[in-house]
């Protein structure tokens, strides 16, 4: 009996199943984030203690949080925007019926899309040119391109995320979680 108190599967909210490859492809950017945003408040606490107790901060702390911040935005965006777990305004969602949802969700999705493809090119570029230039931070001289090529990177993965999304929610849209 599928969904009974006895079933294993539905206990707990949790499968048994073992999880697929694109399971851990999908949530590894996940789990950097959550270990970058930890390196980021052990940072922080260890830049307050120096600066307060012994008058020192940790010099490089602006660079790496600049660093660790993108790495916590653009590695998270693939999968929150696969779930839908962005920020939405539905202020306009009275006004449209089931069906014209479903096709204004499909528009949103294969707009965004589309249109994060310039951003991500953009991206791409200026770091291509920080590397040919050698462009490195200030403190640390880590080279920029490679926070540019991250950026870039993630952002055309949530790029093509929102391309299927759209395509998902006409052929598929079952698999689409709202």
């Amino acid at each position: 009996m599928a969904g009974s108190a006895s079933d294993p599967e539905t206990d707990s909210g949790f499968s048994l199943r073992q999880p697929s490859f694109w399971h851990y492809v999908a949530v590894a950017p996940t789990w950097l984030a959550a270990a970058v945003l930890f390196l980021l408040m052990t940072m922080t606490f260890a830049d307050v203690v120096l600066r307060s107790v012994a008058d020192n901060p940790i010099e490089s702390a602006t660079e790496l949080t600049r660093f660790f911040m993108a790495i916590i935005v653009f590695s998270a965006l693939p999968l929150v925007s696969w779930q839908g777990r962005h920020i939405v305004v539905d202020l306009m969602d009275p006004l449209f019926s089931r069906r014209m949802a479903r096709f204004r969700d499909i528009a949103i999705d294969l707009i965004c899309g589309v249109i994060l493809f310039w951003p991500a090119k953009r991206v791409w570029d200026l770091a291509e040119r920080a590397r040919d230039f050698g462009d490195v931070t200030e403190y640390l001289r880590f080279p920029q391109f490679v926070i540019g090529w991250f950026i870039a990177f993630f952002a055309f993965a949530t790029a093509v995320v929102f391309v299927i999304r759209g395509l998902a929610r006409i052929f598929f849209p079952s698999k689409v979680p709202d």
